[in-house]
């Protein structure tokens, strides 16, 4: 609180009436003294008040936007599954008041959490749905913030609610570390920043006791990722997914490619005969059936990973920004140097 003084004159007297009236005063701001020393009036508690920390403006810096918050917000929305595990991570259940498009099973150590928060939508909810339940923060990918979505970030600010992109889904090169700050900003934004730190250190030592396992690897096993098949095959490129392919001892053969996800012909697939065929599950066909397409089809026959029977099943919602992205490390690792585990 600013503080303000009242200052005033006097006009100068002379003889008996200005010492009366120096003493009278002098007598009244002792006795004032005294009640606020033994008394139980309001100078204490002002002085305690205003001794008490004062919240301050928090600004963000996220892609393109800045995001201010003047406290810690009190009604949040998470917009896709892994962001919602990164909020229950972050212990800020109590401040959820939706989720939306749960893309796999919650994981088993935030169930309990998470059936207490309401499902808005099972895809990304309509926005008459979104402000229903009187949100002042929204989380999720940059899918989320479209008009498919819920509108765009510049929209949803219009309305005073500061909408936050994850920043894997809007940058130009993925990386964990980019997972590492989201936790770290979000920690911020929502006043848990210690928890946020710890998070963030366990994910680092354990994938660096990973990596530990695996040593030095002279030669990275080749991988080819199969999402899933259109005309050709549709396959990642630059994203998360080829870091943390990369971080568990592989190289994408299709690491190359500019786009985070691309249709390729099998014929180049089999030109750069892969080692190993990591298969991303989820929805239908499941990884089960997709290994048997592989297997099945005796035009691939002469790729190393299919010959040998190499195949990795990973959960998509593994390789998708957020605190299972170690579990997705760990799963790679074993599949491409199992003898190490």
């Amino acid at each position: 609180m600013n503080k303000h003084t009242m200052q005033s004159s006097t006009t100068k007297k002379q003889g008996l009436l200005y010492k009366g009236q120096k003493m009278m005063l002098t007598i009244f701001a002792g006795l004032s003294l005294l009640v606020s020393g033994c008394g139980n009036g309001t100078t204490p508690q002002a002085a305690s008040t205003n001794s008490q920390p004062v919240a301050e403006k928090i600004q963000i810096k996220n892609g393109e936007h800045t995001l201010t918050f003047e406290q810690a917000p009190k009604r949040v929305v998470s917009m896709n599954q892994h962001v919602t595990e990164m909020l229950l991570a972050l212990g800020v259940e109590d401040v959820m008041v939706g989720t939306a498009y749960p893309d796999d099973e919650v994981l088993p150590e935030y169930k309990a959490k998470y059936d207490q928060i309401k499902l808005l939508s099972k895809q990304y909810p309509s926005l008459e749905v979104f402000l229903s339940v009187e949100p002042d923060f929204v989380i999720g990918r940059s899918s989320a913030f479209t008009a498919k979505g819920i509108g765009s970030v510049e929209e949803l600010q219009k309305m005073g609610i500061p909408a936050y992109t994850i920043t894997g889904t809007i940058s130009k090169h993925p990386t964990v570390d980019e997972v590492y700050e989201d936790l770290m900003q979000l920690g911020k934004i929502l006043h848990v920043e210690d928890r946020a730190k710890d998070i963030v250190a366990k994910m680092k030592t354990d994938i660096q006791s990973i990596q530990q396992k695996i040593g030095n690897i002279e030669k990275p096993v080749k991988v080819l990722v199969f999402d899933s098949v259109n005309s050709g095959l549709y396959t990642t490129g630059n994203s998360l997914e080829t870091r943390l392919i990369e971080m568990a001892g592989g190289q994408n053969v299709f690491g190359d490619l500019e786009k985070s996800w691309s249709e390729v012909s099998w014929e180049e697939a089999i030109k750069r005969a892969p080692d190993v065929i990591v298969i991303n599950d989820y929805d239908k066909p499941s990884a089960e059936e997709k290994i048997k397409y592989l297997l099945e089809n005796k035009a691939l026959s002469d790729i190393p990973a299919i010959k040998n029977k190499r195949f990795v099943s990973l959960p998509l919602s593994d390789v998708f920004e957020g605190v299972r992205n170690v579990r997705a490390v760990e799963i790679l690792a074993k599949g491409f140097y199992p003898e190490k585990f």
